[in-house]
């Protein structure tokens, strides 16, 4: 009998041992998965990335994100495959812009599309502006491939020459005139002391979450539910609406951000403020009108399990110093 306790108890503490075991040598293999799988972003430009075209065809260097602002504003505007839906952004934006600039001449700005490799004839329709308005307002980066949303706002946000970024989605979704409210929430930042002049006004559309769950089907209710809670969960808290495309930078916490990007498909807004907030920078929240615009190029299924994947890459590798931040390389 005792010896039958004896067999039980050895068999429970080997059973123990080995799961003790193997989970650490899962764990080790999810280390070195995540390891070996974080890509470094490649900087890098090519050739013809380094330069844009000015109203006569000219050729002429951008400016690096690292100089001194020369503007007040620049505003960066990520494009792939949006020769149908630009048009209607730039007009409404460029109405904008140009009024504001006659009340205050003071003010000045630049709006950098950034053609993301389309297939269409999106660069053709960007340069259209640049010869009503002049290279020295609207500029064309044409990227020679395909990199993502988040990485085409980093190359154009690196080539801009503003004192603020915004990153304006080319569908037009929010109403551009917008910008006063976030603007005016970057006010609300300033008025408390902050670190190296860096802050993130988010444009926000959590206000309208109720009325989109009441037109959404069951399922898409579901995944938007089950991303927001990852959101919170493994990378971003305090912040209700991540992903709006309408987000407005200090220059300064723009170079800290971007620079530390690794993120360039459809998460990459949650990386960056993920960042922010590992920099203790402040981002305030701001309610925009916005509408429903066809052509999205966001497959709810397919695209949603990809965010959500990567918003768990993103959490371990920083966990695991897959991925490091520049501060933390310093100090260690």
């Amino acid at each position: 009998m005792f010896t039958g306790i004896w067999m039980m108890d050895f068999s429970l503490y080997d059973l123990l041992q080995y799961s003790l075991t193997l989970a650490l040598i899962v764990l080790l293999l999810v280390v070195v998965v995540l390891h070996v799988s974080a890509n470094v972003v490649d900087q890098t430009r090519h050739e013809k990335e380094k330069h844009f075209l000015t109203a006569d065809g000219k050729e002429e260097s951008f400016p690096s994100l690292m100089d001194p602002p020369s503007l007040e504003l620049s505003v960066v505007v990520p494009s792939y495959n949006e020769e149908l839906r630009l048009p209607v952004m730039m007009d409404e934006a460029m109405e904008y812009l140009e009024k504001r600039q006659k009340k205050n001449p003071s003010f000045t700005y630049e709006v950098i599309v950034v053609d993301d490799g389309s297939k269409d004839k999106t660069t053709e329709v960007a340069m259209k502006y640049t010869k009503k308005y002049g290279a020295q307002k609207v500029r064309v980066l044409t990227l020679v491939k395909n990199r993502g949303k988040g990485g085409a706002v980093r190359m154009g946000t690196l080539s801009s020459r503003g004192r603020l970024i915004l990153m304006a989605d080319a569908d037009g979704a929010t109403k551009f005139a917008d910008i006063e409210k976030v603007e005016e929430g970057l006010e609300s930042i300033s008025e408390k002391p902050f670190l190296d002049n860096m802050a993130i006004s988010c444009g926000s559309r959590a206000h309208l979450e109720k009325e989109s769950v009441a037109q959404r089907s069951l399922f898409r209710t579901f995944l938007m539910f089950g991303f927001h809670f990852l959101v919170w969960f493994f990378c971003v808290r305090g912040i209700k609406d991540t992903q709006c495309g309408f987000k407005l930078f200090t220059r300064e916490a723009a170079l800290k951000t971007f620079s530390s990007l690794h993120v360039e498909r459809w998460a990459f807004d949650v990386e960056l403020l993920f960042i922010a907030q590992c920099f203790d920078i402040p981002v305030v929240e701001v309610a925009v009108n916005w509408t429903e615009i066809e052509g999205s190029k966001l497959v709810p299924f397919w695209s949603w399990l990809q965010m959500g994947r990567d918003l768990v890459f993103i959490r371990l590798r920083y966990l695991t110093g897959a991925w490091r931040l520049e501060a933390e390389r310093k100090t260690q």
